[in-house]
């Protein structure tokens, strides 16, 4: 009888479940977010919009932290045996700057609201804190960094895209590592 590997061929179930639920709620916040900024919009809609963008970004934002906490608790499988070293440390911090660019983009998405005297809804029903004080400057800062760090992110998810796709073609069992979302981890 073999002995199962020491460690697991793919991410845990939990890992696969996390990367696709913040994976398509970023996917839909892009989109929503140029939209809702959008003139000759009817003003109920860009409310809807704007209610949708800042409290997805907050549930983004702990989903994230859950996510980098139980990654620091279960870290990823090793990368295949056949990819180079170059390769898997491009991968490596390219999934860093995602989860940080994640997190830039929810801050300062937070701030931006906050700052600017607007509510977040789902926090707000909660009773919580704003943490942030009311200042129009500091609204304008992270406004700005949210602006800018939006086409960063655009790009580094094109790229982790291209380069699911390149694996996924490639047949080399790096796909599988995240796919399916739901289910056993299996090796």
């Amino acid at each position: 009888m073999t002995q199962p590997p020491t460690h697991p061929l793919r991410h845990a179930a939990l890992t696969r479940a996390l990367h696709w639920i913040v994976a398509v709620m970023v996917i839909a916040m892009l989109p929503v977010g140029v939209v809702m900024l959008s003139d000759g919009l009817a003003r109920p809609t860009q409310d809807l919009l704007f209610i949708l963008h800042k409290n997805g970004g907050v549930a983004i934002l702990l989903l994230v932290i859950l996510r980098l906490a139980w990654r620091a608790r279960t870290p990823a499988p090793p990368m295949p045996a056949g990819m180079s070293p170059l390769q898997a440390g491009a991968a490596r911090a390219a999934h860093w700057a995602l989860y940080a660019l994640l997190l830039v983009m929810a801050i300062s998405g937070y701030v931006r609201v906050r700052a600017g005297g607007f509510p977040i809804e789902m926090l707000d029903a909660l009773g919580l804190p704003t943490f942030v004080p009311r200042s129009e400057s500091l609204a304008e800062i992270a406004k700005a960094i949210h602006a800018n760090a939006r086409f960063a992110l655009a790009g580094l998810i094109l790229l982790h895209v291209g380069a699911a796709m390149m694996h996924l073609v490639r047949r080399d069992g790096v796909f599988g590592r995240i796919w399916p979302p739901l289910g056993k981890s299996g090796q």
